[in-house]
């Protein structure tokens, strides 16, 4: 079933924001020589992250949901150890906060919040679903990885297991991109892998130095 056009623009949105915080992260490490992880990319990460997990509730799609959910308050946490997350607006702050739990309840009162038809989504076979669902694990490991690694050292870093895991993370989710003939997936990782693999190589640069 093709989804209406304003859903696919909250998709586009949101890949556009996640591309757009790889492409600063990357011309910013590549004017330095290293790795760099600016503030600028986690507030794109989380707004971008915001936006598609609502795409990936209108689309009725739980692989994109749970990548999403599984990140966003990672993304809060590096604002954090950053020192940015208390200079924005308390209310937007508060917003941020309770979004998934809204959506969440708002679906349940409107009868739409309906696990089976998460699960058995007639337009994505058991098969592509466990996949997808492989491909978010993997892609959200990163940042599980890159939040453990940075709480240890008290300073929000992208290391290199980020990047390896986001490569293969970001391949796996373009295999299923073209199997679901999703474009806002496909055009969102096209550039990513590229970008992972760059700073893959600038890491490895650091670690010989």
């Amino acid at each position: 079933m093709t989804s209406p056009y304003w859903i696919y623009t909250i998709g586009f949105l949101a890949q556009l924001m996640f591309s757009g915080r790889l492409v600063i992260q990357w011309f910013l490490s590549e004017k330095q020589k290293r790795v760099l992880t600016p503030s600028t990319f986690w507030w794109l990460s989380l707004g971008a992250s915001f936006l598609l997990f609502v795409y990936g509730y209108l689309r009725d799609d739980f692989a994109i949901m749970l990548g999403q959910t599984l990140t966003y308050f990672i993304y809060i946490r590096n604002l954090q150890l950053q020192g940015q997350w208390l200079k924005s607006p308390k209310v937007i702050r508060w917003f941020l906060w309770i979004f998934p739990l809204i959506i969440v309840i708002y679906a349940y009162n409107n009868g739409d919040y309906d696990i089976d038809k998460l699960f058995k989504n007639e337009n994505i076979p058991l098969w592509l679903l466990v996949l997808g669902s492989v491909a978010q694990l993997i892609f959200t490991l990163r940042f599980i990885y890159q939040w453990i690694y940075s709480e240890r050292n008290k300073k929000s870093t992208l290391p290199l297991g980020f990047w390896l895991l986001s490569l293969v993370g970001g391949l796996l989710i373009l295999i299923y991109a073209f199997f679901r003939k999703d474009p806002v997936l496909i055009v969102g990782h096209v550039m990513g892998v590229f970008i992972y693999f760059r700073n893959m190589r600038l890491a490895i640069g650091i670690d010989k130095e």
